[in-house]
């Protein structure tokens, strides 16, 4: 997950955790209680998994709990208070999409192939991951390496670990840091990461460090802190090993006509493209699909229904996804790829006016639809192409042209 789509989320903890209990003596059992989980519950697991105690003890030396952390829920501290689900989630798509950003990454990223050039090759040719989706990603997650990364990434996640709202979670990727640290890639002094543990220029998890990361410096470490050959061939190892398909694109956006109905969205209804096309679908560019495409499998996307940009997009856009589980950033990576590669610009189709709606009535709307039988990917509040489908084939059903989309004027008659 990236960066900088968490720092939000940073404010809103610091708020919360203004109002724990001011006493210093609470904090002070806190400590001594994480001193103690430290050498009587995570040493042990640590030496069981095979980490050595010179590393363990290099690894926690000066560590202490890291309290300005989000999602912390200390021991004998009142519970953080749930959040109901009733902020307005939905506001457009189009800021995400900030211009000045995006042409900014674009020209920096544009430099960077430049310099990096034999590098991409060879990436290209290993793993078969275009140069150009790889320096978008690493844009968009450290803005190519720039980001301050500032954390111990052992004091993060051992402070998430013992009293975090996902302690189990933290506590594998926990283990994991050790065994980064036990092989020998990176000494503790700088093992960093973000403030939610992910690690270097590719921000990777630590249980991803150690499946995807490479040495394509040839230096004997991988080192996603400070190198750049290994930081970008490791963004392409993870995607292959998600299953990146060689040689296809990531997508297209198109113009879907009026007569075809946007309630064919998902990847689970994948069809060629040559399908697509023959249903008047087309390249809102004007150009033709490459013709290597047309027999491959593509499939609908409408992250806004019919009032924002409309694409045909490939397999290997639901791998960008396996980075970000996000429409959006998938679609800010292959259009910051496109813009690298090709110097094109921003989407055509503007993002209109949608998401006004709070996420507790989308959840209302998705419960109405799941008892008339309709499978909206559970009522969560969120709606993915699962939900956007099934508004739409209710409103067909209803007599209503299909806009995939939650809209307020659906509340009175969805229930």
């Amino acid at each position: 997950m990236s960066i900088f789509g968490r720092l939000a989320v940073v404010s809103v903890a610091l708020v919360a955790l203004s109002h724990l209990p001011a006493a210093a003596a609470s904090k002070a059992d806190v400590e001594a209680q994480f001193r103690k989980w430290v050498l009587s519950e995570l040493r042990p697991e640590a030496e069981k998994n095979g980490i050595s105690a010179k590393t363990f003890q290099a690894a926690f030396s000066g560590v202490v709990l890291n309290w300005s952390l989000p999602d912390l829920a200390p021991p004998g501290f009142p519970p953080p208070k749930e959040r109901k689900q009733t902020q307005a989630e939905f506001s457009s798509p189009g800021p995400y999409f900030n211009e000045d950003r995006l042409k900014k990454l674009a020209a920096t990223g544009r430099g960077f192939a430049s310099q990096y050039a034999s590098t991409l090759r060879r990436i290209e040719k290993t793993y078969g991951v275009p140069g150009s989706i790889v320096l978008a990603i690493w844009g968009r997650e450290t803005g190519f390496g720039a980001a301050k990364i500032p954390n111990s990434a052992i004091e993060v996640l051992a402070t998430k670990a013992f009293m975090s709202t996902r302690k189990e979670m933290f506590r594998v990727e926990l283990i994991a840091a050790l065994h980064i640290l036990d092989g020998g890639d990176v000494a503790p002094a700088d093992f960093k990461s973000s403030w939610a543990g992910a690690l270097g220029q590719p921000q990777f998890m630590p249980t991803s460090y150690l499946k995807y990361a490479v040495d394509f410096d040839g230096d004997g470490h991988r080192n996603i802190w400070t190198s750049v050959p290994d930081t970008l061939a490791s963004i392409a190892s993870y995607l292959v090993e998600k299953g990146w398909q060689r040689n296809r694109d990531w997508g297209f956006e198109v113009t879907i006509p009026a007569t075809v109905s946007c309630a064919q969205e998902g990847p689970d209804l994948a069809k060629p493209l040559s399908h697509w096309a023959s249903l008047g679908i087309d390249r809102i560019s004007g150009k033709g699909f490459p013709s290597g495409e047309m027999k491959a499998e593509g499939m609908m996307l409408v992250p806004a229904g019919r009032d924002g940009p409309e694409f045909l997009v490939t397999p290997n856009f639901y791998i960008i996804k396996e980075y970000n589980n996000s429409d959006l950033y998938a679609l800010y990576i292959g259009n910051l790829a496109d813009r690298i590669a090709y110097g094109s610009g921003a989407f055509q189709g503007a993002w209109g006016d949608v998401g006004k709606m709070l996420r507790s009535d989308v959840a209302a709307m998705q419960k109405a639809l799941e008892r008339q039988g309709y499978d909206v990917g559970g009522s969560d509040g969120l709606p993915g192409y699962k939900t956007r489908r099934s508004i739409g084939q209710w409103q067909e059903k209803n007599g209503m042209k299909p806009t995939c989309f939650p809209d307020a004027s659906m509340k009175g008659k969805l229930k």
